[in-house]
Parts: C-alpha cells; sequence; structure tokens
C-alpha cells in the first residue's frame, strides 16, 4: 500500500479536449523543487522560494529551452494540501496538446505518472479523508442530479465517517471490559456488565438497520430508478421514451417489431434521477432476433426498480395485454393509457388494478404526461426528493459492510443470552467493530483498498 508513497507523481487533472484551462498537478515531497525544473517565473525567483499557497505567473519550458506554454503555477506546501503533501498545480490554457507536453516535462524531470485515483488515495493514506470520504469524491464527479450530489457532499464532510466511528468506540469499549475480565479471572463480569453488554449491542444494532433503512432510496439517488418500459409492440413505448429524454433517441415507425433490444438512457426527470429502459415489444414471434429482444426485455424487467406497462386504449385488451398486467401486478408498477387522442375500446376500470397506478396521457398530444411524471416521484420519494436525511447510504459497500456488523451484532446478543463464555462475545463484537471498519477504512484489506481507487480518473 504504501511502496511508492514517496514518489512524486503527476497528472492531468482536467477533462480531455479543448478547453479555457488545463491543470497538470504533481504530489509529494520534491514536487517543487521538480516543478522549479521546468518552470520560470517572470521575476526569476525560484518556486522554492515562493510562500505556500501562492501563484507565479512565467513559462514552463521543453529541455531545449523553447517554450511550451505560458502558465500560472499554484505552490501548495504540506500538510495543508488536498493530499497533505507538496503539492503543485499548473494551469496551462487548454487542450491536449498543450497540457500533454507539460505533463510529458514533469515526467522527464523525474515525477512518476499517477495512477487512477492517488492523489485521493494518498488523502486517505496520509489520514486527510476516510474511505467512505475518499469513495464520496467520486460519487460527486459522477452525479447526475442535485439529489445525488447533495448525498455525496454530505458523505464528503464526514457525516457518515463520524456516525460509524461512534458507534465502532461503543463496541470497542464494551469489549475492553471483556478483555479485562478475561485478563484478570479473579474479577468474574457481573450480571449487570452483562446486561450493560446486551444494551450496548442492540443500541448498535438499532443505529445500523436505521442506515440500512436509507440504502434503498440512497442506490435511487446515486444510481437512478431503474425503469422499464413495457408493452406489446407500436403501443407507444418508444415515443414515450424520446418523449421523457426530449430528444428523438429511438426509432419510431408504424411497423411492428422496429425495437428489437433495449435501448437504455438516464435522464433528470424533474430531479428524479431515472434510469430508463425502453424494450422490445412483447409478442410471439417467429423472428430470430426479435425473439432474443423479447427475452431481453422480460429479463430487465425481472429486475426492474419501477415498470411502466404501456397498452394502447385506442385497442381492445387482447390475452397479450392481460399477461402483461397479471406480470407487473407483483411489482412496482404504473399502468399507461396512451393514445387517448383515439376513440378508447376499453375504460381504466376494466383493468382489474388500483386505479392510482394508472394514467391515461396522449404522447402525440402531450396530455397526461407530467401526471405520469408526478406519480413517479410519489412513487419513490413521496413527491419530494430533497435530501432530507444526512446520513444516506448510497454505497453498496456500505450496506453489506452495515448488515454484517448486524449479523454480527444478532450473533453477539446471542451469545450472551445463551451465556456462553465471555470470549465468545468478544469474538462476535470484535466482528461487528471490523466490518464497521470497512466503511472508514480503518479496517480493511489492500485489495479491495485498490479496487476500491481503480474506479477514479486518473488525475484526483
Amino acid at each position: 500500500m504504501n511502496e511508492y508513497i514517496d514518489d512524486v507523481i503527476a497528472a492531468i487533472s482536467t477533462p480531455a479536449g479543448a478547453g479555457g484551462i488545463g491543470i497538470v498537478r504533481l504530489s509529494g515531497k520534491g514536487s517543487v523543487e521538480i516543478a522549479d525544473k521546468l518552470f520560470k517565473s517572470r521575476s526569476g525567483k525560484s518556486l522554492t522560494d515562493r510562500k505556500s499557497h501562492t501563484i507565479t505567473y512565467g513559462y514552463v519550458y521543453d529541455e531545449k529551452g523553447n517554450i511550451i506554454d505560458e502558465t500560472l503555477v499554484s505552490v501548495m506546501l504540506a500538510p495543508k494540501t488536498y493530499t497533505c503533501e507538496d503539492t503543485v498545480e499548473i494551469n496551462c490554457h487548454g487542450g491536449s496538446k498543450c497540457t500533454s507536453k507539460v505533463l510529458e516535462r514533469a515526467l522527464n524531470c523525474g515525477a512518476r505518472m499517477a495512477q487512477g485515483g492517488e492523489f485521493t488515495k494518498r488523502a486517505f493514506l496520509n489520514g486527510r479523508l476516510d474511505l467512505s470520504q475518499a469513495e464520496a469524491v467520486i460519487d460527486i464527479i459522477n452525479s447526475k442530479t442535485d439529489s445525488g450530489r447533495q448525498a455525496a457532499v454530505n458523505q464528503l464532510e464526514g457525516k457518515l465517517g463520524k456516525k460509524v466511528r461512534q458507534m465502532r468506540k461503543k463496541l470497542i469499549d464494551a469489549i475492553s471490559t471483556i478483555e479485562a475480565a478475561i485478563d484478570y479471572p479473579e474479577h468474574d463480569i457481573e450480571e449487570e456488565t452483562y446486561a450493560s453488554l446486551i444494551k450496548i449491542s442492540n443500541d448498535v444494532l438499532c443505529e445500523t438497520k436505521e442506515l440500512l433503512k436509507t440504502a434503498d432510496a440512497g442506490r435511487i439517488v446515486r444510481e437512478g430508478i431503474k425503469t422499464v418500459i413495457l408493452g406489446k409492440p407500436n403501443v407507444g413505448k418508444s415515443s414515450l421514451l424520446n418523449f421523457l429524454l426530449d430528444e428523438e433517441r429511438a426509432i419510431v415507425t408504424d411497423v411492428p417489431g422496429t425495437t428489437r433490444d433495449t435501448v437504455e438512457e438516464f435522464v433528470n426527470i424533474s430531479g428524479v434521477p431515472v434510469n430508463i429502459i425502453d424494450t422490445a415489444g412483447i409478442r410471439d414471434t417467429g423472428d430470430k432476433v426479435e425473439k432474443i429482444g423479447v427475452e431481453r426485455s422480460i429479463k430487465s424487467a425481472e429486475n426492474a426498480d419501477l415498470i411502466l406497462l404501456v397498452l394502447d386504449s385506442s385497442r381492445e385488451l387482447d390475452l397479450d395485454d392481460c399477461r402483461l398486467i397479471d406480470f407487473v401486478k407483483s411489482r412496482k408498477y404504473i399502468v399507461i393509457l396512451n393514445k387517448t387522442d383515439l376513440e378508447p375500446k376499453f375504460k381504466a376500470s376494466d383493468i382489474g388494478i388500483d386505479k392510482n397506478n394508472i394514467i391515461e396521457i396522449s404522447i402525440k398530444e402531450n396530455t397526461g404526461t407530467q401526471d405520469l411524471i408526478k406519480r413517479m416521484k410519489e412513487m419513490f420519494f413521496g413527491g419530494d426528493v430533497e435530501i432530507k436525511n444526512d446520513l444516506m447510504i448510497t454505497n453498496s459497500r456500505h450496506k453489506n459492510a452495515l448488515f454484517e456488523t448486524a449479523e454480527s451484532l444478532k450473533a453477539a446478543i446471542n451469545t450472551i443470552e445463551s451465556g456462553m463464555p465471555e470470549d465468545f462475545v468478544s469474538m462476535d463484537l470484535s466482528q461487528a467493530v471490523e466490518h464497521l471498519g470497512e466503511i472508514t477504512g480503518e479496517s480493511m484489506r489492500e485489495d479491495i483498498l485498490n479496487r476500491i481507487f481503480e474506479k477514479f480518473c486518473v488525475g484526483k
């Protein structure tokens, strides 16, 4: 983990392509000295003579003394930096060629190319961030809605880490009491101590369950509501997708079977993050390719958070429609009666399901569509997508760690109530401490750490 922690690392920290500015970042002991080899200030002063958190104007030169770019260089000395190490940021003119040449020069002067997420990993290893805060950095970068961004910001502020450490401390104190009794067997654990252990275990278990309750909403905030548009051919599924995306994403024709595979897009609907999937029309078909599309449609629907079942209200209900209605009944669904601009052939009451989950619309005339969006929001957020809970579990790794924590605490309570030796109780509580530590990084295997930071872009 610490094999290369003393190296000076460098990377481009701004997106590729043309832009107003491009930043090459260096971090590590010796960053200022390396930057001094390739940069000359307009005043002639060395960067090593500059105070921390100052900006110097000048030029970056190649090894032959030719100017690469006119730049501003920020010098930030440890420990008050993102990585808690000496850090230099070279602000170039935006453009891939410019920043690439400056980075190449930095590498030739002694820096090493940073690995994905290595800047943030160093911030974690140097104690500036706990692991949950480090993961929040990439969540902020990848956030697609304000609600997702706010949840990540709350986590970056350390609110989750603080809560987990408080829970962990309670258990460590309990383990210390048990270990003291084991070390000094002449002092038996009294009955009130056992009662205290059960109370502590129950208290932390309740706190764990409260955090777990936020996981489903947290996943939706982070990843979006996985929404599948289902229905027979030519009922308006692709038209609905195009409406929700506000663009002609899917091909719309009068020919049945036009959509033969799933079409997936992310859309922000009035603040609600929706991962929406248009599927092939469900029908019996002899076409081999279309049949594969139908099978994929059913599989997507089985794993969906929400199914939008589209029915053509201008045609009589048939057996295929009824089968689809039966399919969605055991799931979260909204039945959409499309083409209300035409003469209806059946009523909403004919379907035999909750009328609150039936929305009548005409995509062609754009009527009833806002009722659909409103209903989608109500089903998942009660009509309000603001993040009111500062402690929301949005990360599946955190959720798994909390689940394992709860199981260990249940085992500890059962061990105490069964009258088993105190060292067995200590083992169960220690496991709970271990699982909580996985969230903040206080107990984490190196290979898992590496996998977490590999998800980051190079330069962050």
